[in-house]
């Protein structure tokens, strides 16, 4: 898919991987994801963003942009947590938000790359 993303020196995106915390219902019984977004890694990831063609979305009879992404990380124990609940961070733009659509998959069986589709621009 994005094969030269699969390279270190083309994953020039730094992002943040977030997820919401569980939050306390007041009677002690914890509500998963219902939360602030918080890191869930002491520093960004490096990554790859390979654009896919966008599309546009009717929310409350306005027009919204949607730009759907092609998202290239190295397969290590925190990006094999990555799923479809979290979100990613710009580290360099924070108002740039993805909403992970897919979850991490191995696009070539070899234990060193995933893959996974990220919407910038949608409601996470």
């Amino acid at each position: 898919m994005a094969e030269n993303f699969r390279r270190a020196g083309a994953l020039r995106e730094r992002l943040h991987c977030q997820f919401a915390a569980p939050l306390d219902d007041g009677w002690g019984n914890p509500l998963p994801g219902a939360g602030e977004f918080e890191n869930a890694f002491p520093k960004p990831i490096a990554a790859g963003l390979k654009p896919r063609t966008g599309g546009e979305e009717v929310t409350a009879a306005r027009l919204g942009g949607r730009q759907p992404y092609v998202v290239t990380v190295r397969n290590t124990s925190q990006t094999r947590q990555i799923t479809t609940a979290w979100r990613l961070v710009d580290a360099n733009n924070p108002s740039r938000v993805f909403a992970i659509t897919s979850p991490p998959a191995d696009p070539d069986g070899t234990n060193q790359w995933l893959e996974f589709i990220a919407v910038d621009g949608a409601v996470s």
